[in-house]
């Protein structure tokens, strides 16, 4: 299921502003702080989807066409690094960040002899704590970047503990209304892995793609537990919509009271915000479990 996170990168590349947005990111630190911290020796090279990229010194241009990147950029503290983007070689950056190569981007900027980091999407936590490391290497920010994945870390395992094992809970997450959901091989379907949760995006068969569409009879039968709403901003979907569908008042999940919105951005994306909704499928995975 890739036609949403295609249509969002495509909109960042028209117009992406993130100078503006500082304030509203993750805390950039005071001028003392910069100035204390020590120098980070460049120049470094970064793994960039099996292609290393050397670096020559401090980025100070970094164009970010990875909403993810973006994200993680702003956690560790170089958001202040990164400059507006329309056309991209026109504001002379000095690094650009990636989730995939379109149209041949990649290698079209590493002719005019600008870094290009890619950082595809990530199919689960390790991958996606080695890409924020990346991006603090890259940015001079390795300390604050490592900080920034030793807090995940911390958190997501409290999280984990915090809902008991035992009761097996299955769960449908809906990228959208069309029926389209996760297998535990993508990063989403990592998440509830973690927990010991049935996916039942799973049970589509071997030869079933990561991101398969399901039919609402398969969803009906599986009858899960849990359903996670991740095309509330994009499909206006919410427990109510849900439960107007044909059939599926009988579901467990909308009969307890089991179906969970969730922000469509902070759901795909693998980035610092994946605490948020690790938290939120804590939280539902706790209230299904319970007596």
């Amino acid at each position: 299921m890739l036609h949403r996170p295609l249509l969002a990168f495509m909109a960042v590349l028209v117009v992406l502003v993130l100078t503006a947005c500082g304030s509203d990111g993750a805390p950039q630190g005071s001028p003392t702080e910069a100035a204390a911290r020590p120098p980070e020796p460049f120049p470094v090279t970064v793994e960039s989807a099996g292609a290393p990229v050397t670096i020559a010194g401090r980025p100070e241009r970094i164009v970010s066409l990875s909403p993810t990147a973006t994200e993680s950029l702003f956690a560790i503290r170089a958001g202040d690094q990164v400059v507006a983007v329309e056309a991209i070689a026109g504001y002379r950056p000095d690094l650009v960040v990636v989730a995939f190569d379109p149209s041949g981007l990649v290698k079209g900027l590493r002719k005019l002899d600008i870094p290009v980091l890619v950082q595809p999407a990530a199919t689960n936590l390790d991958e996606a704590y080695a890409e924020i490391e990346a991006l603090g290497l890259a940015t001079g920010h390795e300390p604050a970047a490592k900080a920034v994945v030793k807090r995940m870390r911390s958190r997501i395992a409290e999280l984990v503990a915090s809902v008991p094992a035992g009761k097996s809970i299955s769960v449908y997450h809906e990228l959208g209304p069309d029926y389209f959901s996760v297998t535990s091989k993508t990063f989403i379907g990592s998440i509830y892995k973690l927990f010991g949760a049935e996916n039942i995006a799973d049970a589509a068969g071997g030869k079933a793609p990561d991101y398969p569409q399901l039919s609402a009879e398969h969803i009906l039968s599986a009858d899960p537990d849990v359903i996670v709403l991740s095309d509330t901003k994009c499909c206006g979907q919410s427990p109510e919509t849900v439960a107007a569908r044909p059939g599926w008042s009988k579901v467990a999940a909308v009969r307890n009271g089991n179906v969970v919105p969730v922000d469509d951005d902070i759901a795909s994306r693998w980035g610092p915000r994946t605490v948020t909704f690790v938290e939120i499928v804590a939280k539902a995975l706790a209230e299904a479990g319970s007596p």
